[in-house]
């Protein structure tokens, strides 16, 4: 080996002690302390958490430095972390204990509710609380074993067995389900401003609900009442459910049997309708007078067995005359040809012609005197016509006879007394 080979041998070797003992150096932090470079703060916690010296430290996720040492004290544990030179911590920053993956490996994780300052400086000291470390596996193992414990058995089979008669031959049903849950996905994923928009509405609507929640639950307890009811009813239900379609068979079957005849006479009810609604007061007054009329009939002696019926007619009202054509204008019965039609009616009024619409009780009449006999309807409180008066210038009333079951047998009896007895 020539001098020149032995020369640089061992300034190989050289470099590589110098080499590996700077990594090594900077690897423990040694030049960092001896440059003093990085930053150096100290984090309480109440336990470690799984820490340990060398777990990594992040902010927000990004490695920024490394534990250092671990320190327990009275109160818990200091924690002494070596930063990167340059790292902009934040006073006011979260720090949480975090299990990078299933099987611990925990490290450490900075989250500042911004960016803005004032910053740690060297020595500064975190504090941080309960919350900052994650639930110890023991306890929570302990917590899952009291809560399956504290299921029942049995609940817990039948629950099992009925999900399983749920989701049986269900497969494809799930499978499109899902797919079609993917398919909406990427579907608001394409329209991002609707989706957007759709959710604002959304938020606007459950305000509104929450406005609204006085009358939902007053809507919620009136329904329960009303499902309360139906549940006492359930029989009842049962019974109208079971029978509804025979009877609605039945009422199908005699629609068809009537559908010749049923539209023709709704036809002729809806005719007869409008014209008793025109003439509804001349209704009512026939309907309040004629009953009392008819009670006047078999007032008749009947010492002989036989009833009689006493008609006078009255013929101090002569025929009335005026609205038709006098005598001399009269046509001849032997002239047969055609002439226009003469409308001739009684235009006289009361007591002529009292028929029609202007002899209605309320009616306009044509003279003073119509005004005056027909000037209302009858009244059912005072059982009155207003302006309809007897011979002695009384008021007509017609009262009620009651309920004349009482009398039994002899009820038909008072078809003879009563018009003369009621006032």
């Amino acid at each position: 080996m020539t001098r020149g080979v032995r020369i640089r041998l061992m300034a190989f070797i050289v470099l590589s002690a110098v080499g590996i003992t700077y990594i090594t150096a900077t690897y423990l932090g040694l030049v960092d302390k001896v440059l003093g470079r990085g930053l150096h703060v100290t984090v309480t916690l109440p336990e470690s958490g799984g820490l340990f010296e060398g777990s990594e430290v992040t902010y927000r996720g990004v490695k920024i430095g490394k534990v250092s040492t671990v320190t327990p004290t009275e109160e818990g544990i200091d924690v002494d972390l070596a930063l990167e030179d340059g790292t902009e911590l934040p006073t006011d920053s979260s720090i949480y204990v975090h299990n990078l993956s299933a099987v611990g490996e925990q490290y450490l994780d900075f989250q500042p509710p911004d960016e803005n300052g004032p910053y740690a400086e060297n020595g500064h000291v975190f504090e941080a609380g309960p919350d900052a470390v994650p639930v110890d596996e023991g306890d929570l193992l302990v917590d899952v074993n009291d809560f399956v414990q504290s299921v029942d058995k049995s609940d817990l089979q039948v629950t099992v067995k009925e999900l399983g008669l749920m989701f049986t031959d269900t497969g494809q049903d799930l499978q499109k389900l899902l797919d079609n849950g993917s398919v909406f996905i990427e579907e608001a994923s394409r329209h991002t401003e609707e989706t957007v928009e759709l959710l604002d509405s959304g938020l606007t609507v459950l305000r509104t609900q929450r406005g609204q929640k006085e009358n939902i639950s007053g809507f919620s307890r009136d329904l329960a009442t009303i499902t309360d009811a139906l549940r006492k009813s359930d029989g009842n239900l049962r019974d109208v459910i079971t029978d509804a379609p025979g009877a609605a068979r039945e009422v199908q079957a005699l629609l068809e049997d009537l559908e010749p005849t049923l539209p023709i006479l709704l036809s002729d009810l809806t005719s007869t309708s409008q014209v008793m609604v025109t003439h509804l007061a001349g209704i009512e007054q026939l309907l309040v007078t004629y009953p009392a009329l008819i009670a006047g009939g078999p007032t008749g002696s009947t010492a002989d067995g036989w009833g009689h019926v006493n008609l006078q007619f009255d013929y101090s009202v002569p025929p009335c005359t005026q609205g038709y054509k006098p005598p001399e204008d009269w046509r001849s019965t032997q002239d047969l040809t055609d002439a226009p039609i003469y409308p001739a009616e009684c235009t006289a009024g009361a007591p002529y012609s009292m028929r029609g619409s202007n002899g209605v009780p309320g009616g306009t009449g044509t003279n003073a005197s119509d005004a005056r006999v027909y000037s209302g309807t009858y009244d059912p409180v005072s059982r009155e016509v207003p302006g309809v008066v007897d011979q002695h210038g009384n008021p007509v009333r017609f009262a009620d006879n009651g309920n004349l079951s009482v009398l039994g047998g002899d009820a038909w009896k008072w078809m003879l007394v009563g018009p003369v007895a009621t006032p």
